[in-house]
């Protein structure tokens, strides 16, 4: 059976979803196709749900703060209302009713199930064919990696899903991988009473962040008691059931080995383009993400947005995608995709926000480089809010054009400090307009002039 429509959504992620509800408000006939929940990982087990257990954990750092500063307090961490509102968000346990409702309200058609490309502008779902008149847009999303580490496949080890749900805290927990997700979940377990120990191959933890970051995030882990183990390949992976969940023991190629209740694999995501069946549209099934040009087109009637893109596996990437696609279809004025100033945030505590090029990549790419740093802990907010106040500013400049590429804020709230950085980079102002620019004292953002004088001389 073939349906021929305006447009199919293949995948209702973020992006996916942002995309077929504004197609649909503008009279569009639309079909959204997706065998798992709508929203994506985002709102059930990812972005949201996790920023809600970091937001728990780190109150109940706030409060171990107060001695030395206001007094002296007592507390008792409990993991119970932190698994409750992580049901409430996610609708119920995961159900994506609302999100569903939504969408057809809008006008949109929801198909559950998994779809695959059947060539240009057509998509299959089981039996039904649908056929767009004026395209298929393809937002599949990533599906977390498990590397092929010995003995590890069949144990009851854990992803970030499981990590979202679960409804106790582990009494100890190995992570595999010390990127985003490993440090973020690290820190919260390890807050809320779990003995900790992360793992991570390469040299330092948060690999694509600079080295300085990395190591100020280990240093603070280890300060609170979490083990940390960096250039540590591991090497096998053996579990014994038993009472609790019985025991896991991680080896490592430095001869280390780890024991835990439980095990968490945040090793990374990976696209499957096989299961869509790209080949139908000349792409290989091989390729690590699906190609596009810079208005996210991947063929005549086919774009994509979102991690399948590899542009950036954010929800405010998958967004920002989706504007730029909308707005095509819709026969709107478009500018072109411009990923110079991409930020991203790690919500550890100090977070870790960076923005367009490290110091390493500008050097690669050929940039004449200067950079300029500060300590956040001795700037007047910094040393005003003393517990707590680890950080750092980092300025990556084009020497030869004069304005930043790349910067980093470490700190209480680097996340938003990142925000007049981004800025910065994306307009390409110049960093001596930066320098005599205006800051707000005493403010954690003020501590860009100090990377700023430094930077400059």
């Amino acid at each position: 059976m073939t349906e021929t429509v305006d447009v199919v959504v293949l995948g209702m992620g973020p992006g996916g979803e942002d995309v077929a509800e504004r197609l649909a408000e503008a009279g569009l006939d639309v079909i959204g196709i997706d065998g798992r929940l709508v929203g994506g990982e985002c709102p059930y087990w990812g972005c949201v749900p996790s920023k809600m257990m970091i937001r728990a954990a780190n109150l109940l750092t706030e409060a171990r703060r107060i001695p030395g500063m206001a007094g002296a307090s007592t507390i008792t961490a409990d993991w119970a209302p932190v698994a409750e509102r992580i049901r409430q968000e996610a609708t119920d346990n995961w159900d994506d009713r609302v999100a569903v409702e939504r969408f057809e309200q809008k006008g949109g058609r929801f198909v559950r199930g998994w779809g695959h490309l059947d060539g240009p502008r057509r998509v299959m779902v089981d039996d039904r064919v649908f056929e767009a008149r004026r395209a298929v847009v393809v937002n599949t999303g990533t599906k977390a990696f498990v590397p092929p580490i010995d003995g590890l496949a069949g144990t009851p080890f854990w992803i970030n899903r499981q990590a979202i749900e679960t409804e106790e805290v582990p009494a100890s927990l190995i992570v595999l991988g010390g990127g985003a997700i490993g440090a973020e979940l690290g820190q919260v377990f390890a807050r809320f009473g779990a003995e900790v120990t992360i793992i991570e191959g390469a040299d330092r933890l948060l690999p694509p962040e600079e080295p300085e970051a990395g190591k100020l995030i280990a240093e603070v882990f280890r300060r609170e008691g979490i083990t940390v183990h960096t250039s540590s390949p591991v090497t096998g992976v053996s579990h014994h059931a038993g009472h609790g969940g019985g025991l896991f023991e991680v080896t490592m190629d430095t001869g280390d080995r780890a024991r835990a209740e439980r095990l968490l694999v945040t090793t990374g995501r990976h696209v499957d383009l096989a299961t869509i069946n790209v080949v139908s549209i000349g792409i290989s099934e091989t390729e690590r993400t699906l190609p596009v040009d810079d208005h996210l087109r991947v063929c005549d009637g086919v774009w994509a947005v979102g991690d399948i893109t590899g542009k950036g596996a954010f929800t405010h990437m998958s967004m920002y995608q989706a504007d730029i696609v909308v707005n095509q279809i819709l026969g709107q004025p478009v500018t072109p995709a411009d990923y110079r100033a991409v930020p991203r945030v790690t919500f550890t505590d100090p977070e870790v926000g960076s923005v367009g090029l490290s110091e390493a990549a500008a050097r690669d790419s050929g940039i004449s480089v200067r950079t300029g740093t500060a300590d956040v802990s001795k700037s007047s907010r910094g040393w005003i809010h003393k517990a707590g106040n680890d950080g750092f500013i980092k300025l990556v400049e084009d020497a030869d054009r004069g304005v930043l590429v790349g910067a980093t804020s470490a700190g209480p709230v680097g996340g938003e400090v990142l925000a007049f950085l981004t800025l910065a980079v994306q307009a390409s102002v110049p960093t001596e307009q930066l320098r005599h620019t205006i800051y707000a004292y005493p403010t954690f953002h003020r501590a860009i002039l100090d990377a700023l004088a430094d930077l400059l001389g």
